[in-house]
């Protein structure tokens, strides 16, 4: 059997067949899947897939898409099956059996260290689908250990690539083709058992799929597998039509090449029309001459990545959410890079900046959304800062250790609650990491401490989650680190809607005896022993509206749990505590009256306190945020944006910014003190109040641009829907 000769097209719905058994085997696709995890999870020797489940697995269309994935890592779903639509346009022969290993970048895989592999599902001679797996792996070779390399200019220094290889042949381990791969590795024992577990996981899948096309018959399981997709992609149509209409344009930035310090910018412009999205990424910076690019298959993995979870709420996740998604970027820039261009460390630089845009447009729809504004969402731990190490072990054994825990960054805050403190990045709905004792038995490591790191979390009315930091060191006379990230100076958690980001990574280092030096964002590798200290602090979510709008009382708990100091109380948010933990009487409103003025540039005494934000808005007003309101004015008939204070910042149009105070900003300490030198901080306010509308993080050398362009009569259309009994 031939790839190409298979028909691709599902198998059309038999209205006669019993929805209750259709439901039954839609069911039973989710458990393999499911399956599938546990399989993975108990052959696999890496506490990369077994303590933080950082992999994929899923069930797929003969065509590519992909029917059903778990919840692990939402990055992973597009590249497998960009792996499978490679194989089926070179003609590859199939046959039962087979299993087809891959990593190369620039045919489906984030990066070299995503090991991916999946199996034809060839039941009674007809391809009904396909099985799909993928891990990271600690090592696949390289110029330095991780086959992250900092150094690296192109990508044959990065690692093996394996475009699409079989390792299974008809059911037949190719020793030979297993060899050449291990023979690339520091760590061939264990990239060797997580091999063999992906081989018992699609095996899993091919047995669990051909006993479910057995007993109800391969067309109606196709049709389902179909349907599923179909289905997923028909609701999100429709709340996609429960978005307001217009253009989002946002912006994130990336730190250091491993080479210059220069900044990358990955920019999305995100237009919203009727049923169907563009994604428009044309404006990104060029790609880099170091490793933080990523091919197409990030650029896919990194939309997916934030999409799937920001609107895929209450439906299926597959393909049929990424269906009505159209996305526009040529090739050559840092997130559509092609070869010799390096992509060693994609997934926390390129693809993790790309979810961060995706994110915030997409919560700037929900945020002006009627039925959907409590679900809005700030971005949430904006990168994930690595830390690899390796050396000798104390039997004198090679071990390597790719570090899970900077997953427990802060979740961004949302527009009816807090976000949580060290719940990790949305693109990881279900993360986990080693506790400090596994860590500690599988590698000569030890903790000084791990803990939520305080002010952390990006201040507001609702405040993003603090994220976590750690103190780490060896038991080994010596070993080698190996350390990057983004974000050290780029606050990536954005906030919205005049929340704050959230805190930027710190990473220091204390050899023996002396003080602790800043490392910045990319040290590369440096030798550490038991004398020494590595200190790392992970960016928190983003917040949601003005800080100074928060319940001083909910100040008050922070500062008793530890997540907020009694500084950034003050200076932040505006609350003054007594020595009993008590508010002080004066500083919730004269305080935070004296700072908003400080925005204006005025006397506390010449401004009124702002209208408080849970004040219904006037009839005929629909909010677009915790202070700005969409009217038409009765006067002229045009439709404005105006603050919830009265103030009037623009007419005809969303572009809001027009008429609002504009003033440079200086962050909290955790934020500005580390702030790229190219990086300049921007502060929207209320003309009349100084209540905070928004903060703009963007070059120095430009300006700010207006980040929302919404048709207002779709507002007022989904205004009116919302309010139908």
């Amino acid at each position: 059997m031939t790839a190409t000769a298979v028909n691709t097209a599902s198998v059309p719905d038999d209205p006669t067949t019993d929805p209750v058994v259709r439901q039954v085997i839609r069911s039973r696709l989710v458990a393999i899947t499911d399956q599938m995890r546990l399989a993975l999870q108990s052959v696999s020797g890496s506490p990369t897939v077994t303590e933080a489940s950082d992999f994929f697995t899923g069930i797929y269309l003969p065509d590519g898409e992909f029917v059903t994935m778990g919840h692990q890592v939402t990055f992973e779903a597009p590249p497998v099956g960009s792996l499978i639509r490679h194989l089926l346009a070179s003609g590859t022969r199939l046959k039962d059996g087979d299993r087809i290993i891959g990593n190369d970048p620039f045919v489906g895989a984030l990066h070299q260290n995503d090991v991916q592999m999946c199996a034809p599902l060839i039941v009674d001679g007809e391809l009904v689908g396909w099985a799909g797996v993928m891990a990271h792996e600690t090592d696949m070779g390289g110029m330095d250990f991780a086959s992250w390399s900092p150094k690296a200019t192109e990508v044959w220094q990065e690692g093996l690539r394996i475009p699409a290889v079989k390792l299974v042949d008809g059911g037949e381990l190719r020793q030979d083709v297993l060899d050449m791969l291990l023979a690339a590795t520091r760590l061939p024992a264990q990239v060797g058992l997580d091999i063999r577990a992906f081989i018992a996981t699609l095996n899993v899948a091919a047995e669990r799929l051909t006993e479910l096309c057995h007993r109800y018959g391969s067309p109606l399981v196709l049709s389902v597998m179909g349907s599923m997709v179909d289905d997923a992609e028909t609701q999100l149509r429709a709340r996609l039509r429960e978005l307001p209409d217009g253009v989002v344009h946002t912006r994130d930035f990336l730190e250091h090449d491993g080479h210059t310090n220069i900044l990358y910018a990955i920019d999305c412009v995100l237009t919203k029309t009727g049923d169907r999205l563009v994604l428009d990424f044309s404006d990104s910076s060029p790609q880099a001459r170091g490793f933080v690019n990523c091919s197409r298959a990030g650029l896919a993995g990194g939309v997916a990545g934030a999409l799937i979870p920001t609107l895929g709420f209450g439906i299926p996740w597959n393909d049929g959410l990424l269906r009505p998604v159209d996305v526009i970027a040529p090739d050559g820039l840092v997130c559509t890079a092609v070869p010799p261009a390096p992509v060693g460390s994609a997934t926390v630089e390129a693809v993790w900046v790309v979810s961060n845009v995706v994110s915030a447009a997409l919560n700037r729809l929900l945020l002006a959304s009627p039925k959907h504004a409590h679900r809005a969402q700030a971005v949430s731990s904006g990168t994930m800062a690595t830390f690899n190490l390796s050396g000798l072990d104390r039997h004198g054994q090679l071990f390597g250790l790719h570090l899970m825990d900077p997953l427990a960054g802060g979740f961004g805050a949302f527009g009816d609650h807090d976000g949580q403190d060290a719940a990790g990045p949305i693109n990881a709905p279900c993360p986990s990491i080693a506790d400090v004792e596994t860590n500690e038995q599988k590698n000569p490591l030890f903790y000084h401490y791990r803990r939520l790191a305080p002010d952390s979390g990006g201040a507001g009315r609702r405040r993003g989650g603090v994220g976590a930091e750690v103190g780490l060191t060896v038991s080994v006379p010596t070993a080698e680190a190996l350390v990057m990230t983004h974000g050290a100076e780029v606050p990536n958690s954005a906030g919205l809607g005049g929340g704050l980001p959230g805190g930027t990574i710190r990473q220091e280092f204390a050899e023996a005896g002396r003080e602790a030096r800043n490392l910045g964002p990319k040290p590369g590798a440096f030798p550490i022993t038991p004398d020494d200290l590595f200190h790392v602090t992970w960016q928190g979510g983003g917040g949601i509206g003005d800080p100074l709008d928060r319940d001083p009382l909910l100040v008050v708990q922070d500062v008793c749990r530890g997540v907020v100091t009694q500084a950034a109380a003050l200076t932040t948010y505006g609350v003054a505590l007594t020595a009993t933990g008590d508010v002080e009487a004066s500083s919730a409103a004269y305080g935070r009256r004296k700072l908003r003025a400080a925005r204006l540039g005025v006397d506390a005494d010449s401004i009124a306190d702002p209208t408080p934000v849970e004040t219904e808005v006037a009839d005929g007003a629909i909010r677009l945020s915790d202070r700005l309101v969409a009217i038409r004015d009765d006067d002229s008939g045009d439709w404005q944006v105006r603050t919830l204070d009265g103030a009037v910042l623009s007419s005809g149009s969303t572009r809001w910014r027009e008429g609002a105070h504009r003033f440079a900003m200086t962050l909290p300490t955790t934020v500005g003190d580390s702030l790229h030198v190219d990086l300049a901080v921007t502060g929207w306010a209320c003309p009349l109040t100084g209540a905070l509308l928004a903060v703009d993080v963007h070059r120095r050398d430009e300006e700010p641009f207006h980040d929302i362009d919404l048709d207002f009569e779709s507002i007022a259309a989904l205004n009116r829907k919302d309010q139908q009994p």
